[in-house]
């Protein structure tokens, strides 16, 4: 009786060899001797996704050049393959399932780990329903995590269903990409466009949202406007008054008749203390981490992108430091509560401030096993790393501990409290109100001390009594209404998965609110990296904007606007859950699918052709692209930047053409202008000969030819 237990990488496959008592290390696989598992049991794995959707050029050559009318592109059949490089581990996976009597599917506890593991199984061609189907489900790579895992296995028949909603999920998006992308590409080529245009069930509208966001900033018309602030004096102390309640006056008259009508006058004049209150409040301390809020936070304060955090993340969790990434939940439940409470003592050496731990019984705001589906908030596991451990980890990595570390900390720590003091100061019969806080508990903030800038301190008041009589100095300074403000990637994540919010439609936020918004926890990272590698986003000191070819795509597909809602991702996501749930078949969900792509294909060639926007954005794109290839001008010459090359276009003479590199010696911007304007370069370092042997030299051009120069 052979039982196979599938990894999804080797990574991941070495973790729970490290579990078990005994093995051998095979070519692809490992042998396992161990207690816990009945005899024959052998480990192997994938390279993730070990198998892919063909290419639409599998089902039929002439799919291989684009072509208008070859779409639709609707196979009968889904295709999947086993990629070239991956197909030797694909054997041997396949041979051992194929032996297996029993199947523990061990890849990562997720939808798309479903994906990957029922894939492979499907591709070996074996009779799965001969097979016994385990699921090992974990939140840690830790050696007690894993063993108590396969101490309590899963039926592995129960989660095929995540499996249908995953596949169905990738087959919709390849409908829309492999139809959707050539379609836009083809008409704005006709249009006179250059490049590859990418569309996207997530991807077109996120890169929508963020050209809404850039329009409304380059839209955005300043308007004036006054306040009527208070300066107060009291006790030879001063502090600042805003009216209460707060107004805005649009222009000066309206200004001046408020201020007429509560007898009140610019400068300095009588006011009275009218009220003084005091409250004690308190403050808790910030939710657990879901992976979208670690990805907001961090790059608010390192600028790290999306993808950087998630993969700083994974390689915590493959180190065994940190609990699974990829989940949408902040809670945990009383076991983690339990043994993170019990190595609270081992977690504070980390903390270089000692600071007092009292809350050690679960409160409902972080604990909640109700609100833990598939796995919970990001926290540390048992293994505590040492100083010379966390040392030895890339900069991000240490930062994303420490911030979940402390975060984690701060459950345990007693309430920030501070004492409120709300002043109402009389000025004729206008009131003005001031509010000043006075920390009297440090509690969970003192773990955040490096962190001033996220808390915002309060103006701190004199003390005052009601009647007191003080000087008023009334001001009316004039100010404008400000823009929006671009989006981070931090911010971008946080509106992805809140898409809800900008809907009217109450039902497609409940359904955004259960599936949080647009894309996945393991997708929305992606989706980041996928927009900006295309050169749709582009990133200014961390600030995300469209590149012209994103605001051409954008405008193309504004006209469609199912492509650019979060509505869309909303019904779309509630169907695919219904797979999961199996209230809906994949083929009644694929059958959507596919009227969507056809009603696209129909309407979209004269959506383009009579859209004045999308032509004037198309000569605008194509002056910008004219101005972006000059590489360099100068009186002899104009240098144009080609991809693996230049083109120098002389004021007199032809064309010709010089490398980008030149003896493994990249050729930059000063020694392309000493070529164009003496002909010779200075002495330049770091060529290197065909031995590999580095050298230095100048270069000449002699005509159009390049050579060296060692005089």
């Amino acid at each position: 009786m052979t039982t196979v237990i599938l990894a999804e990488k080797p990574s991941q496959a070495r973790s729970y060899v490290e579990a078990f008592q005994r093995s051998t290390k095979k070519q692809g696989y490992y042998i396992i001797n161990d207690s816990l598992l009945p005899p024959d049991t052998v480990i192997t794995f994938g390279f993730g996704h070990l198998v892919e959707l063909a290419a639409p050029e599998a089902y039929d050559a002439k799919y291989k050049h684009w072509s208008l009318s070859n779409l639709p592109i609707f196979p009968a059949h889904y295709q999947f393959i086993v990629p070239t490089d991956k197909k030797a581990q694909f054997k041997i996976v396949k041979e051992w399932l194929s032996k297996a009597d029993t199947i523990v599917v061990a890849t990562d506890s997720d939808r798309e780990g479903e994906n990957i593991a029922w894939s492979i199984m499907n591709q070996a061609k074996i009779n799965l329903k001969q097979k016994t189907i385990k699921r090992l489900w974990i939140n840690s790579l830790e050696k007690d995590a894993i063993r108590s895992g396969f101490k309590a296995l899963k039926d592995g028949w129960a989660f095929y269903p995540k499996y249908q909603e995953a596949q169905t999920r990738q087959i919709s998006d390849w409908l829309i990409g492999m139809n959707g992308s050539p379609l836009y590409t083809l008409l704005l080529r006709q249009n006179g466009v250059r490049g590859v245009y990418s569309i996207g069930r997530v991807q077109t509208p996120t890169l929508y949202m963020v050209y809404q966001r850039d329009q409304a900033i380059k839209n955005f018309k300043p308007e004036p406007y006054f306040e009527l602030n208070a300066e107060i004096l009291a006790n030879q102390q001063k502090f600042n008054a805003k009216l209460d309640p707060y107004q805005r006056f649009k222009d000066e008259a309206g200004l001046m008749t408020f201020m007429q009508a509560k007898h009140v006058q610019k400068g300095s004049q009588d006011g009275l203390i009218k009220d003084v209150q005091k409250q004690g409040k308190k403050s808790a301390s910030p939710r657990l981490f879901s992976l979208s809020a670690l990805q907001t936070m961090i790059n608010r304060r390192y600028h790290a992108s999306a993808a950087d955090v998630l993969k700083a993340v994974q390689a915590l969790y493959e180190a065994k430091y940190l609990s699974y990434p990829r989940t949408d939940s902040q809670y945990i439940t009383d076991q983690e509560f339990t043994y993170l409470r019990q190595n609270l003592a081992r977690y504070q050496k980390l903390v270089s401030k000692e600071i007092a731990l009292p809350q050690i019984e679960p409160q409902s705001r972080y604990v909640n096993g109700k609100k833990v589906q598939e796995h919970h908030a990001i926290i540390m596991t048992k293994t505590v790393p040492s100083q010379e451990q966390l040392a030895k980890l890339s900069k991000l990595e240490q930062q994303v501990y420490d911030l979940v570390l402390r975060t984690t900390l701060a459950m345990f720590a007693d309430p920030y409290e501070y004492e409120e003091t709300t002043i109402i100061t009389q000025v004729g019969d206008a009131n003005f109100k001031a509010t000043g806080k006075v920390p009297t508990k440090q509690g969970w903030q003192a773990l955040f001390d490096d962190h001033k800038a996220d808390q915002q301190e309060a103006a701190t008041l004199p003390i005052v009594h009601q009647g007191d009589q003080v000087q008023a100095n009334l001001q009316t300074p004039q100010k404008e209404t400000t823009p929006p403000v671009p989006f981070t990637e931090g911010t971008l994540i946080t509106a992805m998965k809140t898409a809800g919010k900008t809907l009217d439609d109450k039902e497609a936020q409940a359904i955004l609110k259960d599936v949080q918004g647009i894309g996945t926890s393991a997708t929305r990272a992606n989706v980041l990296e996928i927009l900006k590698k295309r050169g749709y986003l582009v990133t200014e000191k961390n600030k995300l904007h469209v590149s012209e070819a994103g605001i051409t795509l954008c405008k193309a597909v504004e006209l469609e606007p199912l492509l650019t809602s979060p509505e869309m991702t909303a019904k779309w996501e509630q169907a695919l859950q219904q797979i999961s749930t199996e209230e809906r078949t994949p083929d009644n969900f694929l059958n959507q699918i596919k009227k969507f792509v056809a009603k696209l294909i129909a309407d979209v060639p004269t959506q383009l052709t009579g859209s004045a926007a999308i032509k004037q954005q198309i000569d605008h794109q194509q002056q910008a692209q004219k101005a972006a290839e000059v590489f360099l001008e100068t009186p002899q010459a104009t240098v144009l930047n080609k991809q693996k090359f230049y083109i120098v276009k002389p004021k007199q003479g032809e064309d010709f053409t010089l490398p980008k590199k030149w003896s493994s010696k990249t050729l930059g911007k000063t020694a392309i202008k000493a070529l164009v304007t003496k002909g010779e370069t200075s002495k330049l370092k770091g060529f290197k000969s065909k031995k590999g042997k580095s050298f230095d030299a100048k270069l000449k051009l002699d005509g159009h030819k390049l050579s060296f120069d060692f005089d």
